[in-house]
């Protein structure tokens, strides 16, 4: 079982602070690394914080995929991409506890401020792993409130135990941050 997952009934307060926004601007966050027609995914994606800014930045050609645990999640996020006019670029996708079961390759994959909600972080990155193209791209962010500078190396060992190797680690407002990237071949050769 999940130890704490944010309720999806919490959202409605934190949507679109102005604190938010500043802190965690999506577009300085993932803009170096989402580029028109990649296919993107977003695990953990609530109601679109990311995701409904990464399917502008991809552009008609590319594609987000939004995997969260919570429909209600899923629904409010498909709600505000109609409302943005980007909701032909995004597939939602309610994932099990234990397994994304996402079928799709990928450039580029966000797990922000969720890793430490998983009950086995190792089996997440690897599944994520597994979607990425070779030289496809994870931005791993952890807050600093719930994830030590311990608890992020031990989430980053995991990263590379399944095949992942450090590329960069931003420096992001508020969090912990390491950008990964699949070397050997993947999905695509």
């Amino acid at each position: 079982m999940v130890a704490h997952v944010c309720p999806w009934w919490s959202v409605p307060l934190t949507i679109d602070p102005p604190l938010r926004r500043w802190l965690h601007d999506p577009r300085k966050i993932v803009g170096p690394y989402v580029k028109p027609g990649m296919t993107v995914i977003d695990v953990g994606c609530g109601v679109g914080w990311f995701a409904i800014p990464m399917a502008a930045m991809v552009g008609e050609q590319g594609k987000v995929i939004a995997v969260d645990l919570q429909r209600q999640m899923l629904d409010m996020l498909r709600r505000r991409a109609e409302k943005a006019g980007v909701a032909d670029r995004i597939e939602t996708h309610p994932c099990e506890q234990r397994r994304l079961g996402v079928d799709a390759h990928a450039d580029f994959a966000l797990l922000f401020a969720m890793l430490h909600e998983v009950p086995d972080p190792t089996r997440l990155l690897g599944e994520i792993h597994d979607l990425l193209n070779r030289g496809g791209k994870l931005l791993l962010a952890e807050p600093p409130l719930h994830v030590s500078r311990k608890a992020l190396a031990r989430e980053v060992a995991a990263a590379e135990a399944v095949g992942f190797q450090i590329v960069e680690q931003p420096r992001l407002r508020w969090c912990r941050a390491v950008v990964l990237a699949r070397t050997e071949p993947g999905r695509d050769g």
